[in-house]
């Protein structure tokens, strides 16, 4: 059972050196412990500097970041900061750092100074976690693009983090690999880890708690993740947003008393349903 951990700003901007604009513009914002977050906005909104902001990859500029009550400007406090937060970037080859797969999801525990029999016990976890223990000889070469992507994923939860972050993670992969994917996330987050999830794609929100838009570097809208997608299709569009087919779905089958409105934008769920009426 993973100890979810807290993340939040506090007036917190960010400047990149030697640009005249802020990137992000004075955000407060709390995640809890254990909860799901989608973030969302355009291109160029801030979204990937915010991540890097709670994984101390960044320092914002004004203002204050606290991880589990930590600040990340403190530096006896990265080391440990990153230990409890952990990124997932778009393109896998971006963190794989080793050329054999079992010795690429053993880096992060060997950083950490564990003992060696812990790590061979944490590289057998994450590699059967995410499908590729079989593999654990392999040469990373050889793996397709969705397993690079599920070895990237295995190297951050060998470090067992308390919060994994994802940066578009899905973004490059093909459906059945991104059906894949988003299971182990889900796997990740029943078993207690908080989770902010950055996407384009509403379809792979539809798990999270909450849902966070992020506009010009300030957040523009945020509630639950059943109110967002229960705006009405214009309302989305106005933010740039198209609503997913099976919320759709779900919207006129209660519309027309097939499914209670309380059933959720899943489609086993809404199957179930539909099944009980037979």
């Amino acid at each position: 059972m993973c100890s979810g951990t807290t993340l939040y700003l506090e007036g917190a901007e960010f400047q990149y050196p030697d640009t005249d604009k802020k990137v992000i513009k004075g955000i407060d914002l709390e995640i809890r412990a254990g909860e799901w977050i989608a973030l969302l906005g355009p291109n160029g909104s801030g979204k990937s500097t915010l991540l890097k902001l709670f994984n101390a990859l960044l320092l914002p500029s004004q203002g204050c970041c606290f991880i589990d009550g930590m600040d990340t400007k403190e530096t006896m406090a990265v080391e440990t900061i990153r230990s409890k937060v952990s990124i997932v970037f778009q393109n896998p080859e971006d963190q794989i750092v080793a050329s054999i797969v079992e010795e690429d999801t053993a880096f992060g525990p060997e950083n950490l100074g564990l003992p060696s029999g812990e790590i061979v016990s944490r590289v057998k976890e994450a590699l059967t976690g995410v499908g590729l223990w079989e593999k654990r000889k392999h040469s990373v070469s050889s793996l397709s693009g969705g397993q690079k992507q599920r070895l990237a994923l295995a190297g951050v939860l060998a470090i067992r983090p308390g919060a994994l972050l994802l940066d578009e993670s899905m973004s490059m992969l093909d459906p059945a690999s991104r059906k894949s994917f988003l299971d182990l996330i889900k796997r990740a987050h029943s078993s207690g880890c908080t989770i902010v999830q950055v996407t384009h794609r509403l379809d792979e929100i539809l798990n999270s708690d909450r849902t966070v838009v992020v506009s010009d570097g300030r957040i523009s809208w945020q509630g639950k993740t059943e109110q967002f997608l229960s705006m009405s299709e214009d309302g989305l569009k106005d933010m740039g947003f198209a609503k997913p087919t099976v919320t759709v779905l779900k919207e006129e089958l209660v519309k027309f008393g097939i499914i209670p409105v309380t059933t959720k934008s899943d489609i086993r769920e809404i199957r179930e349903k539909i099944c009980l009426l037979q």
